[in-house]
């Protein structure tokens, strides 16, 4: 199994969606970063020899931003957002969607699970 900046490359994958295993990498990127180490993009991960993959490492090094850089970079770029105070900022402190979603059905994932309100349904009408 090889070991590309700190991340396991799964086994027996395709090395174009092998790579996609690291944070900041995507379909485009690791089809790139293949390119220019001339590797087959349908080779396997098991296949990949040690120069090959300390190929990959020093390419994704040198030209792309991605795994504990890129991770810290986004959490700068929020952080920056929240102290500023701007409207995503707060969307960011309150736990709610960012991007104008709307809130009042759907959003669960960003809102986290649903909370039943304690007492709702023990109003009863009086006769």
């Amino acid at each position: 199994m090889a070991r590309i900046l700190g991340v396991d490359i799964p086994r027996n994958k395709v090395m174009r969606i092998a790579l996609q295993s690291i944070y900041g990498v995507g379909p485009t990127v690791a089809l790139e970063v293949l390119g220019k180490a001339n590797i087959d993009v349908n080779k396997n991960s098991t296949d990949l020899s040690e120069e090959e993959a300390n190929e990959i490492r020093m390419i994704l090094e040198a030209n792309y931003t991605v795994e504990g850089d890129l991770r810290r970079e986004v959490g700068l770029n929020i952080k920056r957002l929240k102290d500023l105070g701007c409207y995503r900022g707060i969307r960011h402190r309150k736990s709610l969607p960012v991007r104008g979603q709307r809130t009042s059905t759907n959003a669960r994932t960003r809102k986290g699970p649903a909370v039943a309100i304690a007492g709702k349904k023990s109003i009863k009408s009086m006769k």
